[in-house]
Parts: C-alpha cells; sequence; structure tokens
C-alpha cells in the first residue's frame, strides 16, 4: 500500500523511515531547549546528556548507553560538567565509583524537552489517530526487544513481559534501560 501523498521516487527503506522521526524530534527538542536559554552545549552533549538516568549511572553504563568508547564519553561528560548539566559524585554502593548525575541546569533542561516531546507526540497522534499511533508505539516497543543493547531479547530465553537486560557482549547480568529524556 502506498503512502498518501508519497510517489514511489519518494519511498524510503525502513531504517531510513525510523530515523527520520527521530530526528525530527530531536532537531525540535534541540530548539526548544535552545529557544528557553540552554544554548551552550552541543548536539553531540545532548545525545549523551539523555542517557543519563535520573538517579545517575556510572561512566562504563554510559558507555554502554550511548555507544561510545569510554574516553569519547568522559570528554562530553567533562564538558557537561563544565556547563553545569551533570555533575559527578560517589556511588553510594561502591565508594570507589563514581556516578554521574543531572544537575539542577540539567533538570530544568528535561523538562523543556518532555514538555516539547508531549506537544510532538500529540500532534503525531493527532496526524495518525489513536488507533494508529498505539499501534505504531507498540510495534516499536516490540521492536525495543531485539535492537536496545542494552535490554536485548536472547533466542531461547523464557518469555515474559519484558525483555532480560543484557550489557553488550555479556551473557545478561542485570542491565536495565532507563529513559531520562527521549529521544
Amino acid at each position: 500500500m502506498k503512502p498518501s501523498g508519497m510517489g514511489d521516487d519518494r519511498r524510503v527503506g525502513p531504517g531510513v523511515a525510523l530515523f527520520m522521526p527521530y530526528r525530527y524530534a530531536e532537531g525540535r527538542m534541540f530548539r526548544a531547549l535552545r529557544e528557553a536559554g540552554f544554548d551552550d552545549w552541543t548536539l553531540a552533549q545532548c545525545r549523551v546528556f539523555q542517557r543519563v538516568a535520573p538517579d545517575g549511572l556510572r561512566l562504563t553504563d554510559l558507555c554502554d548507553r550511548a555507544q561510545m568508547t569510554k574516553q569519547n564519553a568522559g570528554a562530553l561528560v567533562d564538558q557537561l560538567e563544565c556547563l553545569g548539566y551533570l555533575c559527578r559524585v560517589p556511588d553510594p554502593r561502591d565508594g570507589r565509583a563514581r556516578l554521574i548525575v543531572i544537575e539542577e541546569r540539567g533538570r530544568r533542561a528535561v523538562e523543556v524537552a518532555a514538555v516539547t516531546l508531549e506537544e510532538i507526540l500529540a500532534e503525531w497522534e493527532t496526524y495518525l489517530g489513536t488507533r494508529n499511533f498505539t499501534l505504531l508505539h507498540q510495534i516499536l516497543e516490540q521492536l525495543r526487544e531485539i535492537t536496545d543493547p542494552c535490554t536485548r531479547w536472547i533466542p531461547g530465553a523464557p518469555s515474559g513481559p519484558y525483555p532480560i537486560p543484557v550489557r553488550p557482549g555479556s551473557a545478561g547480568t542485570g542491565r536495565h534501560r532507563h529513559a531520562s529524556t527521549p529521544p
């Protein structure tokens, strides 16, 4: 079935079709952040920031989520610390380790991004209709089971309402993905 208003010459593959709404939402949230006075960070810094859990996480966990090297993630976290979005604190579970946590300035930025995302999702639901929007969300959550590097479905594992959380390259030992600010 041909999408309305799109000729065959404008069709794209599923990967690009999944990426385009993400890119749109990310760009719109980034513009909203800049308009709200959060104009001192880059898109690359925002992409790392959005993967920090509200209760904090270690740099190695951030690297897993952001799919980047420890050196690159560390440099971006250093920059975000200097800008007042993040800070490092002792991990209460292991005094030798440090947690990266969101500072007050970062929490205010999260609020702006969340409001903007709600607006975007409401617009998409209006455009698609509630039934199609809900179906899209369900399908994307199902695909996430096999594509999210922090909660990867393992073929042959016991099934349940949630995928078995694993760390990339491990057999699965309690890694949980936490969405802070989407995308």
